[in-house]
């Protein structure tokens, strides 16, 4: 039987099943030619559109202006540039602070006010030159000596409530800024005299420089006391407007010429036991900024407290070495008698401010913390000055002058 089958349409025009191929490839090259070339094309046109609108591609720098309240040449000054420049690194520089010294500006006990106008969009200080427009503000700057030391103060404002407190007291007084507390400072000294002190009664009548409520304390002893910026301190004693003086610690004191206008400098005190830094900024500028942004400012201040402190503890024995032996300086060890009638006259003055309801609020939680972390830290830390006086055989004050 004979079945009658039929052929492709290609096959019966005479084309082969191999001809029918061929053709089906030149096809599909031709289309992905085509394909292609419309691909380039499209490209080309992209970035061509790419060229004309740049912007896309091209990040944007923040720069906000930020001076400090501190001459060109303290080391203040070089903390303040060391907060810049993690800021800026943090940031890839996208956010960029440009830094200047006191006085570029405003001079040092403006600053504040500077960054509230948006004349500065931020700055670089301490809480005690604010203390004029509420005693309070020193709480945050230079409190009274209930046995902390500065890193602990630092962490009763940084996880201790101190921070809520501190905002709080700018909400109450309407002050438009943002800040944070940083770099812990050591104890400061007594200061900078003609002669010794050698007891309560030598700093009556006594034209002296200090910050904060400390001025509160020393005029319980009679002295007169002045507030002014570091950098106005010394030429100050060189005109004898000044008697005595304190500003902070060996480096800043010994950079900004104290060397050169009494060889006499008072060591410890309790007039400012514990201090730091603040860092402001102006609410409206910081709150503009993005998130990120915000967040490379507070944690900028937390790691540049650390490093502070790691190189204030390399210098300031340094800097204190070389005036004993280079500039004649003799230190003396403030007399036991003068640190009691500093502690007796920081109870007239807490007593005197608490009538202020928010001072009081402060003054009653710093108490509670110290009276918890500083009994705690008291109670299981060895003393230090056996150990020292085991492996160095010697006293700590062997270099200075016991009165």
């Amino acid at each position: 039987m004979v079945h009658d089958k039929k052929m492709p349409k290609a096959q019966a025009d005479g084309q082969t099943a191999s001809d029918s191929q061929s053709a089906n490839s030149q096809s599909t090259n031709t289309s992905r030619r085509r394909f292609l070339t419309g691909s380039a094309a499209a490209v080309g046109a992209g970035a061509a559109a790419a060229v004309g609108f740049p912007s896309i591609a091209v990040a944007q720098t923040t720069t906000l202006r930020f001076q400090s309240t501190w001459p060109n040449q303290d080391i203040f000054h070089e903390f303040a540039a060391d907060y810049v420049r993690i800021v800026n690194e943090m940031s890839g520089g996208r956010l960029r602070l440009n830094l200047l010294p006191a006085g570029a500006v405003v001079g040092a006990l403006q600053l504040q006010d500077a960054v509230i106008s948006g004349a500065l969009d931020g700055g670089h200080g301490v809480c005690a030159y604010w203390y004029g427009k509420h005693k309070a503000y020193s709480l945050f700057g230079t409190p009274p000596p209930f046995g902390w030391d500065a890193n602990q103060f630092l962490a009763w404002y940084w996880t201790g409530g101190g921070m809520e407190l501190y905002t709080e007291l700018l909400e109450m007084l309407e002050l438009p800024l943002v800040g944070y507390l940083t770099g812990p400072m050591p104890t400061q000294a007594l200061g900078w005299f003609k002669e010794p002190i050698r007891g309560a009664e030598d700093l009556q009548g006594l034209k002296y420089r200090t910050v904060g409520l400390a001025a509160d304390l020393m005029r319980e002893f009679g002295a007169a006391v002045t507030i002014m910026g570091g950098g106005d301190i010394v030429p100050a004693m060189d005109r004898g407007l000044l008697d005595g003086a304190e500003f902070n610690n060996p480096s800043s004191d010994r950079l900004l010429g104290f060397p050169d206008v009494s060889k006499t400098w008072m060591l410890r005190s309790y007039h400012q036991d514990c201090e730091s830094f603040e860092i402001i900024y102006n609410k409206n500028k910081h709150d503009s900024l993005p998130e990120e942004f915000q967040a490379i400012l507070q944690y900028a201040a937390k790691a540049a407290s650390s490093e502070m402190y790691w190189k204030a503890m390399e210098r300031y024995p340094r800097d204190l070495q070389a005036m004993r032996e280079q500039q004649g300086v003799q230190t003396y060890i403030t007399p036991d008698s003068v640190l009691q009638a500093q502690l007796d006259a920081w109870n007239t003055v807490i007593e005197a401010e608490s009538q202020d309801p928010f001072f009081k609020k402060v003054i009653d939680h710093q108490r509670e913390y110290c009276e918890r972390v500083v009994g705690w830290h008291l109670e299981g830390t060895t003393p230090k000055t056996p150990a020292y006086r085991h492996f160095f055989g010697k006293e700590p004050t062997d270099t200075s002058t016991i009165l």
